[in-house]
């Protein structure tokens, strides 16, 4: 038995109970009976997850076990509760809530606050960042686009953690999070804000769960009532569970416990949003007498794909990698990964989109193709690169599909067609359902074949040929259908939020891609210091990054590649070097790690600018010497002065405290004017750059950093570390004795 990954559009709803369990495989089968009591599921990647706990909630309704109305299963996208109600309905389960936290929280919010605190409820602030630079003004702290972002994610992040501002200086001590900047300041920040949003009377998302929360608590009537509607629970990707969203499940339930959850620690990639894996990883302590089922058969990926997967987390340490999911493909062999090195980051690019345009040469739909990197700033590079190739390409994360104009006026005119019937001139001729959705959507811009080029021409043919593609579907799983039926499916897809295909390239974050699949995924910029990202420090971040890897690699159903560029501009110095993370899983590679972990086998593919030569070749090493200085980005070994003081390479990204940096020249100014030497006397611009990289906080992690040393320690120490602990530092001190 196998889970197909490719099902029909419009299945046939199973006519019985026990017709909702065909086509399930054993473990999947277990889940779906499962009715009863606590129950965790620990699904890998591929593995069916939402096919196992949607049949387990269709086949409990179906079987009279469940009634729809009190059934709530929770997830944390739009998308995903959106596909979940989709294949609800397919499944003949209706009535079914699905919904996000957050969606659910206010829909409770919006109906009880006239009667838990009367009057309308405040108005809810989608976007904070205007409300976040303003506070931040008011306390006359000025921030840039990065650190706006930066902070109000932190706000996001205490709230999430139920940290009030007075508190958010210790959370950030105890927790040792690397804030973006002093816990002081974002602490004033966060005060005012919330500041603002009482005198304007408004909330923002996080206050949605933290007044449902409120409610549940002190007015037990509520809570009461809110029980009696929903007796049963389902929570979706349970390893990204925040502490407010797991306490407002918990006063959701009360004291019974029917709650099945689904999960995998190993694709945790949210811990900078407060999700935390511990209540997956510790749901058996919290209730002992829980089922627990774990899905391993992969039907997504191929072995080759599958065994790259497995040998990522198997060199993985820490909690979540103890409760690693070995998971086993059941699709046929396919190709191997490839691994393919290039000059530089347009190169890479290129080469990208020139693989990308073969494999739709060879048959393979351009919506099913991924191109996936780090950080969303690496998008521009490949958009340019595609639309240079001719390819069409959709940037994931932007509006939903049945938000876009051009669907909404598609919408309006087939509804239109629809009621006139016959009498419209623009049927004449259309003797199916598809000619009929050709014909009306023709007056919208959609053309038999596409246009040229990319842009917002292209988007909106797109999105056009989707529709029509839709009906295609539509006409195939029900022959006979009229435009009114097609209408009608419309209607209620747009109200699930389940959307068909665009056909594009996707281009995409790791992180948005979770959730998703391809038949082809291209992985690209894989050198340290972007995978994992430079400011990752703590080995907690470090195997968070290696768990972003991984569900980047588990995106790919059949093709799978991964590059990394050598230098970021064309003649640059090629300097990087691949991540860390395929060591010993890529050709030519030596194994790491504490289990080593299976190798990943396949050719390696180089790109046209290389430089270099020979499957799995790397940078050439320099001669070994004595105590050799290593960039802390990239590893590679230093040679020049400037970046042995750095400790990294040029090139390699920097995570410097600009602030600190600022200063540390103010005092550096100071100091050479009292002891009446140039500044780099005291310190070099270089050193200077390198202490406001690395803040050291004792003597010890300060007299390390090349350029410091016994002697300006025992001088400058002092006022050093007081500076990079944001302390004060006064200039009158008498000059010390001895050359600088």
């Amino acid at each position: 038995m196998t889970a197909a990954t490719h099902s029909t559009l419009f299945p046939q709803v199973p006519d019985s109970a026990d017709a909702v369990l065909d086509g399930l495989d054993p473990e999947q089968r277990e889940v779906a009976l499962a009715l009863g009591g606590p129950v965790c599921v620990l699904a890998g990647a591929g593995t069916g997850k939402t096919r196992a706990i949607t049949h387990r909630i269709a086949y409990g309704v179906r079987a009279g076990i469940l009634q729809p109305t009190t059934v709530l299963a929770v997830t944390f996208t739009n998308r995903a509760a959106g596909e979940m109600r989709g294949r609800l309905r397919q499944l003949g389960a209706t009535g079914v809530q699905a919904r996000t936290f957050h969606s659910a929280a206010l829909r409770q919010l919006q109906y009880f606050w006239p009667k838990a605190v009367g009057g309308e409820l405040p108005r809810l602030v989608e976007r904070k960042v205007q409300l976040v630079a303003e506070a931040a003004a008011r306390c006359g702290i000025r921030l840039d686009r990065n650190e706006l972002r930066d902070t109000t994610s932190e706000i996001e992040w205490a709230k999430v953690t139920q940290t009030v501002p007075a508190d958010y200086p210790a959370a950030v001590a105890k927790t040792q999070r690397d804030a973006p900047r002093d816990p002081a300041e974002l602490s004033q920040i966060y005060a005012m804000y919330e500041q603002l949003k009482r005198d304007r009377s408004v909330i923002d998302f996080e206050d949605v769960l933290l007044l449902t929360v409120g409610i549940l608590q002190d007015r037990h009537d509520i809570a009461d009532h809110v029980r009696r509607q929903y007796q049963h629970f389902v929570v979706d990707e349970y390893q990204d569970v925040s502490p407010l969203q797991q306490r407002l499940l918990d006063l959701w339930l009360g004291d019974r416990d029917d709650l099945c959850v689904v999960g995998d620690a190993g694709q945790t990639i949210y811990s900078f949003t407060g999700a935390t894996p511990d209540h997956l990883l510790n749901f058996r302590t919290r209730h002992p007498d829980a089922t627990v089922v774990k899905l391993v058969r992969d039907y997504r990926s191929t072995p080759q794909v599958v065994r790259l997967a497995n040998g990522l987390l198997g060199q993985a340490r820490g909690k979540a990698a103890e409760h690693r999911l070995e998971l086993v493909s059941q699709r046929d062999k396919g190709p191997e990964p490839v691994y393919t090195e290039y000059a530089d980051e347009p190169a890479e690019a290129e080469g990208t989109a020139r693989r990308i345009r073969d494999l739709i040469a060879a048959g393979v739909p351009a919506g099913e193709i991924a191109v996936l990197y780090r950080v969303n700033s690496q998008s521009e590079v490949y958009e340019q690169a595609l639309a240079d190739a001719g390819v069409p390409y959709q940037l994931r994360g932007a509006e939903r599909f049945f938000d876009r104009p051009e669907v909404r006026e598609a919408g309006v005119a087939l509804r239109g067609a629809a009621r006139a019937g016959g009498n419209d001139s623009l049927l004449d001729g259309a003797d199916d359902l598809p000619s009929e959705v050709r014909a009306v959507l023709s007056t919208k811009g959609w053309t038999s074949k596409p246009p040229t080029g990319s842009g917002a021409v292209r988007d909106r043919w797109e999105s056009l040929a989707a529709l029509v593609r839709l009906a295609e579907d539509f006409e195939q799983a029900k022959p006979g259908a009229t435009l009114s039926d097609l209408v009608a499916e419309l209607d209620e897809r747009a109200a699930a939020q389940h959307a068909p295909t665009v056909q594009g390239v996707t281009l995409a974050s790791l992180h948005s891609a979770k959730g998703l699949e391809w038949d082809a995924a291209f992985v690209v910029g894989l050198t340290e210091g972007m995978m994992p990202i430079a400011y990752a420090k703590t080995d907690e971040q470090i195997e968070e990054e290696r768990r972003l890897l991984y569900v980047g690699v588990t995106r790919a159903r059949f093709h799978l590649s991964l590059s990394w560029a050598l230098s970021r501009s064309p003649g640059g110095r090629g300097n990087r070097r691949a991540t860390r993370f395929l060591n010993g899983l890529r050709p030519g590679s030596a194994a790491v790690g504490p289990r080593g972990g299976a190798g990943g086998g396949g050719g390696i593919d180089r790109g046209s600018r290389t430089g270099t030569s020979g499957a799995g070749a790397e940078t050439p090493a320099r001669p070994a010497r004595r105590g050799p200085v290593r960039c802390r980005v990239c590893g590679r070994t230093l040679t020049e002065a400037g970046e042995m003081k750095l400790m990294r390479c040029e090139d390699c990204p920097s995570d410097m405290d600009e602030a600190l940096y600022e200063r540390l020249r103010e005092w550096r100014a100071d100091r050479a004017k009292e002891i009446s030497q140039p500044a780099y006397c005291v310190f070099t611009d270089k050193t200077l750059m390198a202490i406001a990289e690395a803040a050291p906080d004792s003597e010890g992690e300060l007299v390390v950093i090349a350029g410091v040393g016994n002697r300006k320690l025992t001088r400058f120490g002092a006022d050093v570390l007081a500076i990079c602990a944001g302390r004060t530092v006064g200039h009158e001190q008498a000059e010390r004795d001895g050359e600088v």
